[in-house]
């Protein structure tokens, strides 16, 4: 198989661990792309492994698996998930222990973050000592003011899941974490530590889990600055899909570029034929 450039694929089939972005890769808003199930079948008939790694806080793990098995990824468990909100509890945990968490974000979000032990807010508290915001599309005015407030008066520690500046949606794009911590930014002076991709946690925590090497992973998603940037940190091969946000206007004009370029995550397929 070649690539959109005419690139050999061929070292893909060897791949053990598949890293796919979700939003924009695998699928968009509530319609999954052609060609996933199958391929998901055909990584694991292969004696691969597939695992969605994501930038999205909004949705705990269960809530994920729910969505993916109702949009037809029947085999998916939660140990077919990583997301940010792990990686955030993860760090929350290791620095700040029961200390109190004051969080921006949906109610699964705060949901999930409390059923992991962790001593988190949603409301201003003089006594917060770090600010955790993720992807809210539950976001108003009184959570903003919330976040604002305790930057300004109480002067924590600074978090925030994903640098990611836009949501794939049905009509185009809405303001992702990103954008939303630039607001407050402009607001407070005030810029957050991101925690998912591009840095490499959750690909590192993949290969860990799943005792794969670098030169068995590969990392699949639709954006150039956090999915790719991600692989390229870690040291893993990566697969740029040309059906969410990136363009080939992007491809030329990154410093980072991807292992490999396809227009969907259906012509991975071919890979196995």
């Amino acid at each position: 198989m070649k690539d959109f450039y005419g690139k050999d694929t061929a070292t893909l089939k060897n791949k053990k661990l598949f890293l796919f972005d979700m939003d924009g890769t695998i699928y968009l808003e509530n319609k999954l792309f052609d060609g996933i199930i199958r391929l998901m079948d055909k990584i694991v008939e292969n004696g691969g492994r597939y695992v969605f790694i994501t930038n999205n806080s909004s949705k705990s793990v269960k809530d994920y698996v729910k969505k993916v098995k109702r949009l037809g990824i029947a085999s998916a468990t939660e140990d077919n998930f990583i997301t940010s909100l792990q990686s955030a509890v993860e760090i929350m945990k290791e620095k700040y222990g029961d200390q109190l968490i004051y969080c921006q974000g949906t109610r699964s979000f705060v949901k999930a973050l409390k059923k992991s032990g962790l001593n988190v807010t949603d409301r201003y508290d003089d006594r917060s000592k770090v600010v955790l915001v993720g992807f809210d599309n539950e976001l108003t005015m009184k959570k903003l003011r919330n976040t604002c407030e305790t930057l300004a008066k109480n002067n924590p520690d600074y978090y925030a899941t994903n640098p990611d500046w836009s949501c794939n949606s049905g009509f185009g794009y809405v303001p992702d974490c990103g954008s939303m911590c630039f607001g407050i930014e402009k607001a407070t002076g005030r810029k957050p530590v991101f925690i998912g991709k591009p840095q490499p946690v959750m690909i590192y925590t993949a290969m860990q889990k799943f005792g794969c090497t670098k030169e068995e992973t590969v990392v699949v998603g639709d954006r150039i600055y956090t999915d790719i940037a991600s692989g390229y940190n870690a040291g893993v091969e990566t697969v740029l899909v040309l059906c969410g946000e990136s363009t080939e206007k992007d491809i030329k004009e990154s410093n980072i570029k991807p292992t490999f370029v396809v227009s969907d995550v259906k012509e991975i397929n071919n890979i196995f034929e």
